[in-house]
């Protein structure tokens, strides 16, 4: 029993995976942090509409 738990200490093939899933976690977070602050200030084409108002207002036309 203990050379199988040595052994398995010294496998290094589930590190990636486990490496994969981390990022992929932290991937899901950012996603769902961007969601809310765009839904909470107004949503992403009130942005967008402010960022043309903005545009157009510094060309002056």
């Amino acid at each position: 029993m203990q050379r199988f738990i040595r052994a398995l200490s010294h496998d290094e093939r589930g590190v990636s995976a486990l490496e994969y899933a981390v990022l992929a976690g932290i991937v899901v977070a950012a996603v769902v942090a961007a969601g809310a602050v765009l839904s909470g200030s107004g949503g992403l084409q009130s942005l967008f509409t402010a960022l043309i108002t903005k545009v157009t207002n510094a060309i002056g036309t």
